[in-house]
């Protein structure tokens, strides 16, 4: 899939400018923001626009909120690429392993994977955070727990199709070690549909961080949108910026996440329309 194609579509287009938007953003919070975005910068309750120094204004202590709407933009990102990069790892080690060696390894593997999937993903989320305690690592892991099921079946239904081609016979010939043929020969052949994931589970990582957030359940060292919706819900009559800032922002967060894929997916049924 090149960039052209991917841009040529609406979603593409639209999701690559969001996403490039995003990036900016994030990439820029610490220049334009130098220092502790939980910091008290002014008064409280400056509503937006009331002072240029502070464009969305300050919450109830008197910190910056675009400054914590940037660097949020950045916790984000940062756990849902992270939780992404986890998941799609061990899901697809687990699917190959099962897919290729079958039997009992499959079996145990499959019954585990089920097991992880009966539990919904945001509680199974919420149970790991509050046992070990909150923090950008622990809901890294949380999150990946509950997403690289997806996966580990997408790699498993792809190794099931691969395992008896030619090359994979030639290789079981020659002698070569099963895992080094489960990961040098077959998961890179695999791996394409798994990566179809990756947006979806992003988009899922960045909303249930978001969640925990909102409960208390995130790191408080790091600013974050699910804290700054939760601290503006009390005062939501009086000082409705305060929630609504981060809520836009998580918003165009996951409609970006979501457009690009859906243009990822169009630009790759296209070129093998073209092919």
């Amino acid at each position: 899939m090149s960039v052209l194609r991917f841009l040529r579509t609406p979603e593409g287009a639209v999701g690559g400018f969001l996403l490039a938007a995003l990036a900016f953003v994030a990439l820029s919070a610490p220049v334009l923001f130098p220092g502790d975005p939980l910091a008290i910068v002014g008064p409280a309750y400056l509503h937006p626009f009331a002072n240029p120094a502070f464009p969305l204004g300050t919450d109830s202590l008197g910190r910056n909120v675009l400054a914590g709407v940037m660097h949020g933009a950045r916790t984000s990102l940062v756990i849902g690429l992270a939780a992404a990069f986890a998941a799609i790892v061990v899901g697809s080690a687990v699917g190959t392993l099962a897919g290729l060696f079958g039997g009992v390894v499959d079996e145990v593997l499959m019954r585990i994977t089920e097991a992880f999937q009966t539990v919904p993903a945001f509680l199974l989320a919420l149970a790991f955070v509050s046992v070990v305690g909150p923090s950008m690592g622990t809901v890294v892991v949380a999150i990946a727990l509950s997403a690289w099921t997806a996966p580990a079946r997408v790699a498993r239904a792809e190794v099931l199709s691969i395992r008896q081609r030619d090359y994979v016979a030639a290789a079981r010939a020659v002698g070569m070690h099963p895992l080094a043929i489960a990961f040098r020969e077959v998961l890179p052949n695999a791996l394409p549909p798994v990566l179809s994931l990756a947006s979806v589970i992003v988009a899922s990582a960045i909303l249930i961080e978001a969640a925990l957030s909102f409960l208390g359940l995130g790191d408080p060292n790091v600013a974050t949108w699910g804290t700054m919706i939760s601290e503006g819900r009390n005062v939501l009559r009086s000082a409705a910026y305060l929630s609504i800032a981060p809520g836009i922002a998580l918003m165009v967060t996951v409609l970006a996440i979501y457009f690009a894929g859906e243009g990822a997916v169009e630009a790759a049924s296209a070129r093998r329309i073209a092919s």
